[in-house]
């Protein structure tokens, strides 16, 4: 029988607000916010939205919850589709 995975959720608002701004020309690695744990997350520990490879990433550590324990570590990038409406 497999053990119950767990859940957990975040909010991506940082991100897409992130997304939203002029950031060409910014130096690479930058930090462009960052997103402290706390009672409403389920982040294990802080997360930073940076500019990385001429784009806007958050790396993102989950703490799972409806487990005895556990954690998931996510990288968000936005991908724009061929044909799609953007942003």
């Amino acid at each position: 029988m497999d053990d119950k995975m767990g859940d957990a959720e975040f909010e991506v608002k940082t991100f897409l607000e992130a997304k939203k701004m002029k950031l060409d020309g910014l130096p690479i690695g930058t930090v462009i916010t960052r997103v402290q744990p706390c009672r409403t997350n389920c982040l294990a520990e802080e997360s930073c939205v940076t500019w990385r490879d001429n784009r806007v990433v958050q790396d993102v550590c989950l703490r799972l919850r409806n487990v005895e324990c556990g954690e998931v570590e996510l990288q968000l990038h936005w991908i724009d589709l061929p044909g799609g409406k953007g942003f």
